[in-house]
């Protein structure tokens, strides 16, 4: 298993919005939100340059 680094603002909230949302744990909502993900980028025509778009759009990729 891999693992990611997170500012700790953003797993605090991470964590509050997966108990309000009934997640066991804040690390089976961020599973879930980034198969959720993939799924849409991966049925987009537009494919590889759309996720290199939205990297580019949140900060990852310059």
């Amino acid at each position: 298993m891999a693992k990611v680094k997170i500012d700790d603002n953003l797993y605090d909230r991470v964590k509050k919005v997966a108990e309000i949302g009934g997640y066991s744990s804040a690390d089976e909502f961020i599973v879930h939100i980034i198969e959720k993900e993939l799924g849409q980028v991966e049925s987009s025509s537009d494919g590889e340059q759309e996720v290199i778009d939205r990297l580019k759009g949140l900060g990852y990729l310059e």
